[in-house]
């Protein structure tokens, strides 16, 4: 396994933000550590980059990195903050990310590479330009290059849209997909936004009060949560005793149930549906295609509960 954390613990005080956590993550996988403020999602990216103590082993491609320095880990990480100087140029910062890496390396030698680092991350041309004059996208990238410049083993990036309006958060997504397979890296990057967790993630960790409570592909996690909490946390869902059924899977049917709507909500390419009868409320989300229900209405829908699994509570 290319990245294994054992048994990782983290207490502040009379607080444990972590208690006993353990990955294991192929290399070139994309993970996604999902879960409320206060999750501890941060706290490991922070005990795998070094920046705190904490008890348990961290082995990354098969060397135990657990006692070494930030510096000597080569793992880089992308903060909230991206930290960039502002009285540098591009080049400059990115070339930062060298000083204390790739020291056999030549200047001239570090500048190639770091222009090459910038143009697969689509700023060819922005090398003399300061980040003062850059956009939130644009500086996005400059932290990005400078922390994939030293060719780490394992990239960490710790909420790094959420400074961004939807609009270039989305764009950015896929170019971090982009990049991670272009890089060939092996990244884990930490969100408390879910539809971001799901767009960009192989597989996802789901964190609640420092414990992990679900994790696997993105997909099982989101069709097949192991339990109620994750089912709570993740995504829009009917409950009905130890059943679920997710919004989107409510279809229209000649031959289904008949409920009434009770209310319509516009959203552009969905129309969400609040529908009830005499045994049940659902909420409905259709594909804006010509619906021309109106509240009042009724409605034939066909949908199928899934039962709630308990065996996988925590891991």
């Amino acid at each position: 396994m290319y990245l294994e954390i054992k048994n990782l613990s983290k207490t502040y005080g009379a607080n444990k933000v972590l208690d006993n956590i353990n990955i294991n993550l192929e290399k070139g996988k994309f993970l996604c550590l999902l879960g409320p403020s206060g999750s501890g999602k941060s706290t490991i990216l922070h005990s795998i980059g070094g920046f705190i103590d904490h008890e348990g082993e961290i082995i990354l491609d098969n060397e135990n990195i657990t006692y070494l320095e930030a510096s000597q880990r080569k793992v880089s990480t992308v903060f909230q903050s991206l930290g960039l100087f502002s009285h540098m140029t591009v080049l400059d910062n990115v070339m930062y990310g060298l000083k204390f890496n790739q020291k056999s390396l030549n200047t001239n030698q570090k500048k190639d590479l770091a222009y090459q680092t910038i143009e697969m991350v689509g700023l060819k041309g922005y090398e003399k330009r300061k980040p003062t004059g850059l956009s939130g996208g644009e500086r996005q990238r400059v932290a990005l290059a400078r922390s994939l410049v030293v060719k780490p083993k394992l990239l960490l990036m710790d909420e790094p849209f959420s400074a961004l309006d939807q609009k270039l958060r989305e764009k950015m997504q896929l170019e971090i997909r982009r990049i991670h397979k272009d890089f060939d890296l092996t990244t884990i990057f930490v969100t408390h936004d879910q539809s971001e967790a799901f767009k960009m993630a192989d597989e996802v960790i789901v964190l609640n009060q420092g414990r992990i409570i679900d994790k696997g592909p993105a997909q099982r996690v989101y069709n097949n949560p192991a339990n109620k909490k994750t089912l709570n946390f993740i995504g829009q869902k009917n409950i009905i005793g130890n059943s679920y059924i997710r919004p989107e899977k409510v279809k229209i049917s000649d031959k289904g149930e008949e409920f009434t709507i009770k209310d319509i909500i516009f959203m552009g390419s969905t129309i969400e549906l609040f529908v009830e009868n005499n045994y049940k409320q659902l909420k409905v989300l259709l594909l804006n295609d010509n619906f021309d229900k109106k509240i009042g209405d009724r409605i034939k829908l066909r949908y199928d509960m899934e039962y709630i699994e308990w065996k996988y509570y925590t891991y």
